[in-house]
């Protein structure tokens, strides 16, 4: 099967790693569906998406806390699509904040906006996979499933929660040459990244500069990532190119990650 006979469905894909991962796919000749809650931002990146004039790149709208309405959503999609090849899950970390100070609405909210949104988008999804003979579940998280981040408690949290069922869902599917993958992304240049900064700098008093600085520097590289870079990494997963890679952790983070 080639890119160009697969549909994707990417979720969170109106800023940041989720919208240029859906231009590296539709470059790559997929059909795109964009996912997210803002139907005007969707539109402008929809416009954007490549097209090599035989593509069907499509958007549809709801929230990942309303689980009953992303579950309508994409069922009535899949109507007129039929298949989805590819799985994109991605959505906007939790708030920073010591674990020990979060409150269990807190872990309620990502414990559903990652997780069970995650889960019900597979049980959706795969059957049309199973179908087809292909499918690719490409899990964004973080680099904390390996090295737990200071001040991200609720997420360190759940993020381990999501990689640890990214893997056992690794070994039901791989049979149906279904594979499930997690990207670890490191500290990229994205409008998340900047609310950590504006953050630690208002906390410890420094300026943004210099907390950017300090953090540059933690990373061998000496810079932050780009979204396209990170979105590189999908691109190939997602492609026939890593037909043998199934059950992993990638990270993409310049090196930062301490360990192997």
């Amino acid at each position: 099967m080639k890119d160009n006979t697969r549909n994707a469905l990417v979720c969170g894909s109106t800023q940041g790693i989720g919208k240029a991962s859906a231009i590296a796919l539709a470059k790559n000749g997929v059909n795109v569906t964009l996912l997210a809650r803002n139907r005007e931002k969707l539109q402008e990146v929809l416009q954007e998406l490549p097209n090599n004039g035989n593509q069907k790149h499509h958007l549809i709208v709801a929230d990942f806390q309303k689980l009953e309405q992303l579950q309508e959503v994409v069922s009535n999609h899949l109507k007129a699509v039929e298949t989805i090849h590819i799985l994109i899950n991605n959505t906007g970390g939790p708030a920073g904040g010591p674990v020990f100070s979060a409150s269990l609405e807190e872990f309620d909210s990502a414990f559903n906006q990652h997780l069970k949104a995650n889960h019900l988008l597979v049980q959706i999804l795969v059957p049309t996979m199973k179908k087809a003979g292909f499918g690719r579940i490409i899990n964004m998280i973080s680099t904390s499933v390996k090295q737990p981040l200071d001040g991200l408690g609720v997420s360190n949290t759940i993020r381990g929660a999501v990689a640890n069922w990214s893997k056992t869902l690794a070994n039901e599917l791989g049979q149906f040459n279904i594979t499930v993958n997690n990207v670890l992304p490191g500290a990229t240049n994205t409008s998340r990244l900047q609310q950590i900064i504006e953050n630690k700098a208002k906390k410890t008093g420094k300026s943004i500069a210099e907390i950017t600085k300090v953090m540059q520097s933690q990373v061998p590289m000496k810079r932050f990532a780009k979204p396209e870079e990170i979105a590189n990494a999908v691109a190939f997963l997602a492609s026939n190119k890593a037909s043998y890679i199934n059950g992993i952790n990638l990270p993409v983070d310049g090196g930062r990650t301490k360990s192997l």
